[in-house]
């Protein structure tokens, strides 16, 4: 359900970029046959790194687009709205 005015996620670029090297660095952690520890280790830090990018692009679909659709609109489409919401809540784990 795009919304008219999607915001940019281009920031997020280079920070998935990071994100792919770490990766690269787990895989590569694992074909040398590292420290179980260690490589547990990196993958933490990937999982954090991934989830400060969901929560940006969280924020700012809330920021722009949910908001948008809410002042906007007719009944209809902002309970579309209000419904994605509580779904994507529901995927998110801790």
């Amino acid at each position: 359900m795009p919304s008219q005015r999607h915001p940019s996620h281009e920031a997020e670029i280079k920070r998935l970029n990071r994100i792919a090297g770490q990766v690269e660095g787990v895989k590569k952690m694992v074909e040398e046959g590292r420290y179980c520890p260690e490589i547990l280790s990196q993958l933490r830090a990937v999982r954090s790194a991934v989830k400060g990018i969901e929560t940006e692009i969280l924020r700012r679909h809330l920021s722009s687009c949910v908001v948008s659709a809410m002042q906007g609109g007719d009944k209809a489409s902002r309970m579309k709205y209000i419904e994605e919401v509580t779904n994507l809540f529901s995927k998110f784990d801790e």
